[in-house]
């Protein structure tokens, strides 16, 4: 098993692509928190992996809030001892809104999970890996994060924000045996749509005018396996980089 004795965070785990990364975890033997604003389903998922004969713990977390990541990663070293692997997979959307209308609010609220919340994750777990010298940080952004206009003006500044972050954690703490990357996944088949509502339309008709050139949306499995390569020793010489996993679609 790739990740046998691991100790993972995993925070939007209770759907989507952070629900296939916490199962498969589990199934390569990691002990898996999982973190998630929903409670019922956090909770599900955690259930899914003990009766699968896994260990995992769940932990209600709203990642804008730096009180709850910091409770998070503190529940992982209380539990388990150490902590290993921290995902960074929360994320939400930003209905397409452009930079003519954006708000503070919305602006605020989308870099707070989005960006702030990983940023808070990682200096949290930092302590942790300087220590011992060993940790991998893997966070999930978006080809929005690479592309200008996938989304809305906070959300792809917000996934920009956290690639750059990324690239600077891997560098800087690279002589210290601690590996950072980040995943920027396509169109891929998750419920982070209900993040949204009443979509601006000038916004998401701009957003999606390349959608036309993507030949499939994928499944969050895809992306798992993603996070698995980057969270176990076979990924040992990537570090500070970005991998794009969406079917081809920004190869054009």
């Amino acid at each position: 098993m790739k990740l046998e004795n691991k100790v993972a965070i995993v925070t939007g785990a209770g759907s989507g692509m952070g629900r296939a990364i916490a199962l498969l975890y589990a199934k390569e033997g990691a002990k898996v928190v999982a973190a998630d604003l929903n409670e019922e389903s956090v909770h599900a998922v955690t259930q899914e992996i003990i009766d699968a004969g896994g260990e995992a713990t769940a932990v209600v977390v709203n990642v804008a809030s730096e009180d709850d990541v910091g409770n998070m990663v503190d529940t992982a070293v209380k539990k388990y001892g150490t902590l290993d692997i921290l995902v960074n997979n929360a994320g939400i959307m930003d209905n397409f809104v452009p930079a003519v209308d954006v708000t503070d609010e919305l602006w605020e609220r989308v870099i707070a999970v989005n960006t702030t919340g990983t940023m808070r994750a990682i200096r949290k777990a930092l302590p942790i890996f300087l220590e011992k010298k060993s940790g991998v940080i893997v966070n999930n952004a978006s080809v929005g994060g690479l592309h200008g206009s996938r989304a809305g003006a906070a959300y792809t500044a917000s996934k920009h924000a956290v690639i750059g972050l990324t690239k600077n954690v891997g560098f800087q703490y690279a002589m210290e045996g601690i590996r950072c990357n980040v995943i920027a996944p396509g169109g891929v088949n998750t419920n982070i749509g209900t993040t949204m509502n009443n979509p601006n339309k000038f916004g998401m008709e701009r957003a999606m005018s390349g959608s036309g050139n993507n030949p499939r949306s994928g499944e969050s499995e895809e992306i798992a396996t993603v996070a698995l390569f980057l969270g176990s020793d076979d990924s040992s010489f990537v570090n500070g980089t970005v991998i794009t996993a969406d079917g081809g679609w920004t190869a054009y």
